[in-house]
C-alpha cells in the first residue's frame, strides 16, 4: 500500500472485530508518529496506548453518549500535549498542529496495518487523564479508538452512524478548500459544515 492508498483508504468505521495489540504495533504506531514535522523539530506529541482490558474499561466510562461503540475497541490511544512543548510565537501556538500532524502519520500507518484508528473528541478529558496518568496541566486533544473492520454493524450505532459505516461521508468540493494564489471575495471559507 502506498501513501495515496492509506490516505483512500483510511475510514472512521465504528464497527470493530477484536485484534491483538502486541508491543510491536505500539512500538511500530509510535515511531510513525515520531517521523512528522514540527517547529524547530519540538516535537510536541505524546501519547498514551491503552489496551489492557481494565484500563480500557475504565476509559470507556468517560465517552460521551453516542460513543457506546468504543466499548468494542481494541486500543485507544490517548494523545496530548501543551503549548509550552512547541513554538509560541506571538498569537500562533503550533503544539496542536503539529500533535495533529505526528496522529494523522499514526492513522495513516495504522491504515496500511490493516487497522481502523477513528479520532474522537466525544469524552471526558479530566476524567480520562487521571485514569491514565496524565499531568493536569496537560490538554488531552484527542482520543484514538484502534481495531478491526468489522462488517457487521455496532448494534448501538445511531441511524447516521449506520450510514456513515456503509458509505463515506461526503467531501466539501476541492473549490470549496484549496485556492489558487488568493481567497476569492465572498468565498464561504468561514462557514462550517451544517451537521
Amino acid at each position: 500500500m502506498d501513501v495515496r492508498d492509506a490516505i483512500e483508504g483510511r475510514r472512521a468505521y465504528r464497527s470493530f472485530n477484536p485484534v491483538a495489540i502486541a508491543d510491536d504495533l505500539v512500538w511500530d504506531l509510535a515511531r510513525a508518529a515520531s517521523l512528522s514535522a514540527s517547529c524547530f523539530n519540538d516535537q510536541p506529541w505524546r501519547y498514551v496506548f491503552v489496551r489492557s482490558p481494565e484500563v480500557l474499561a475504565k476509559v470507556f466510562t468517560a465517552m460521551t453518549k453516542g460513543n457506546q461503540w468504543t466499548e468494542r475497541a481494541s486500543m485507544v490511544i490517548a494523545v496530548f500535549s501543551t503549548p509550552e512543548l512547541d513554538c509560541i510565537m506571538k498569537d500562533r501556538e503550533y503544539y496542536a498542529f503539529d500533535t495533529g500532524m505526528a496522529t494523522a502519520l499514526l492513522i495513516l500507518r495504522a491504515t496500511e496495518l490493516g487497522l481502523v484508528a477513528h479520532p474522537i473528541a466525544g469524552f471526558r478529558p479530566d476524567e480520562v487523564k487521571p485514569m491514565l496518568g496524565i499531568p493536569a496541566d496537560m490538554k488531552l486533544l484527542a482520543l484514538v479508538i484502534v481495531g478491526k473492520h468489522s462488517m457487521v454493524p455496532n448494534p448501538v450505532l445511531s441511524e447516521k452512524q449506520l450510514h456513515d459505516e456503509a458509505e463515506r461521508p461526503p467531501r466539501l468540493p476541492l473549490e470549496r478548500i484549496a485556492f489558487i494564489d488568493r481567497v476569492p471575495d465572498g468565498a464561504p471559507v468561514g462557514e462550517p459544515i451544517p451537521h
